[in-house]
């Protein structure tokens, strides 16, 4: 069971920067490809971004590429997104998950195994 983490969300206003982290303390967690989704009220969850296990690969949600930046450390055993530019509609919770997902497939949610419990993202105008 790999229980992940996820940290950095907060109240920024419209423009600003944040970094989001999701951490496991397994190690088999990188073994896993690693994406990150986003819910706002009302609405479904939304695919962001993902990178596979090994961290060369990376795949962004429709016109997030540019704006959002997602790495993965494997001697830190950690994901990040790097969001810039934030936008309102940018507001939502932000999940991170774990799977191994074949690539037609990576930007659906039932993918991934492992969920994290989400972070507050708010952009103010």
């Amino acid at each position: 069971q790999v229980q992940l983490v996820e940290s950095g969300g907060g109240l920024v206003q419209a423009g600003a920067s944040l970094r989001l982290s999701c951490t496991a303390s397994d190690r088999t967690y990188g073994n896993y490809g690693v994406a990150w989704f986003r819910q706002a009220p009302g609405k479904e969850r939304e695919f962001v971004a993902a990178v596979r296990a090994t961290g060369t690969n990376t795949y962004y949600g429709d016109s997030l590429e540019g704006r959002f930046s997602i790495r993965r450390d494997i001697a830190e055993n950690t994901v990040y997104l790097q969001m810039n530019s934030l936008k309102p509609e940018d507001t939502g919770v932000y999940y991170c998950a774990a799977g191994r997902p074949i690539l037609s497939s990576l930007r659906q949610a039932s993918s991934y195994y492992y969920w994290g419990q989400g972070t507050q993202v708010t952009v103010s105008v």
